[in-house]
């Protein structure tokens, strides 16, 4: 009788292990019908590059599409240095307001120049210059350029009374930048610090003047 017990104990025992054994284990698996799509460089799946739409390829290949629509566009259009020099009439006002002649008198001739061109070209200047096109001529030449009328004068002027007129611009602008977080000025309809970011033109704008001011004492010796 106890052997009969034992029997159906483990029928029992199996039958119910059975019955809570998750289904697709007890499937049998069909070979997968997915297709790759996406070869990850491997060679796996269909080749992306080739299969996706011009405008998914890269900002090169965007670039070359906003072309095709119109040739004007915004992202592939570049700030005309030449012709707004031109149309400013800006070397006839450097030679009126004596830019080149003052700089002389503040010691940078050509020979000067020739000197300091090996320099330049040791810093690499010349090749950062050369790899930030886009970035100089839409960005930093439309505000050279267009404030050439305003500013010419003023450099002018500056360079007639030498290196501390450069020295006291880089003072008065650290100066209005202090002042502006001393007294916790924010910019209108926005609440943000007016000498933070303010600070971000102005201290970069001191420096230059100081490194002007520097540069031109030392020519001067």
């Amino acid at each position: 009788m106890a052997p009969l017990m034992k029997l159906f104990m483990l029928a029992i025992t199996a039958s119910v292990a059975v019955a809570f054994t998750p289904t697709s284990s007890r499937a049998q698996k069909a070979p997968s019908s997915t297709q790759l799509y996406e070869d990850f460089g491997l060679g796996l799946g269909e080749d992306t590059y080739a299969n996706q739409p011009d405008l998914l390829k890269g900002e090169q290949e965007y670039k070359q599409y906003a072309n095709v629509i119109n040739e004007s566009n915004m992202l592939n259009r570049k700030y005309n240095v030449v012709q707004r020099v031109r149309e400013l009439d800006i070397l006839q006002a450097t030679v009126d307001n004596g830019i080149l002649s003052k700089l002389e008198k503040n010691g940078l001739d050509l020979a000067t120049v020739e000197r300091l061109l090996p320099l330049v070209e040791e810093y690499g200047l010349l090749s950062l210059a050369a790899n930030n096109q886009q970035l100089l001529a839409n960005l930093a030449a439309p505000v050279l350029v267009e404030g050439a009328p305003i500013l010419l004068p003023v450099v002018a002027g500056a360079l007639e009374a030498g290196p501390s007129a450069f020295f006291l611009g880089a003072a008065g602008l650290a100066g209005l930048d202090a002042l502006l977080i001393v007294n916790d000025v924010q910019i209108p309809f926005v609440g943000l610090s007016a000498g933070v970011f303010l600070g971000l033109i102005l201290i970069p704008l001191a420096g230059v003047l100081a490194g002007a001011g520097v540069a031109l004492g030392s020519l001067k010796k």
